[in-house]
């Protein structure tokens, strides 16, 4: 990612969490009318989850120009998701409740370059994430 995308990533997530209450709430209820069986992978306490998403949004924009700290850890991850069962389309599915979430949260600050910026971002986190599954011969 250019260093303009890093910047209006970490702004913009900044902004949207101060003017959304719950983003994890918004995201997960964005995700779910998107495609209903994907309730079926997540177990316990959802705001526990939220709060672990939001967590991890966090720590991978605090990351952004350090992808020899960042890449391992999005490793990890893809790894780990795959042995829950998420698939490939799921990420898709993941990526457009995103951008509507942050569309949402957003209103009009969502301009083009920050939605480029936001795509961009999650490029380079589903393709990791899901390279890595592969590595694994995970079933992806």
């Amino acid at each position: 990612m250019q260093a303009h995308q890093i910047q209006l990533v970490r702004t913009s997530f900044a902004a949207f969490q101060l003017v959304v209450a719950n983003p994890a709430a918004l995201f997960y209820d964005n995700l779910f009318a998107a495609d209903p069986s994907l309730r079926k992978l997540f177990h316990g306490d959802m705001h526990q989850q939220g709060e672990r998403l939001l967590a991890m949004i966090g720590s991978a924009l605090a990351l952004l120009d350090r992808p020899a700290a960042l890449l391992p850890v999005l490793r990890q991850l893809g790894r780990r998701h795959a042995g829950y069962g998420v698939r490939p389309a799921h990420y898709e599915t993941v990526g457009a409740a995103l951008l509507t979430t942050l569309d949402q949260g957003l209103g009009s600050a969502f301009m083009p370059d920050v939605h480029a910026a936001w795509t961009a971002l999650y490029g380079v986190i589903s393709g990791t994430m899901l390279e890595a599954a592969r590595e694994e011969d995970l079933p992806v």
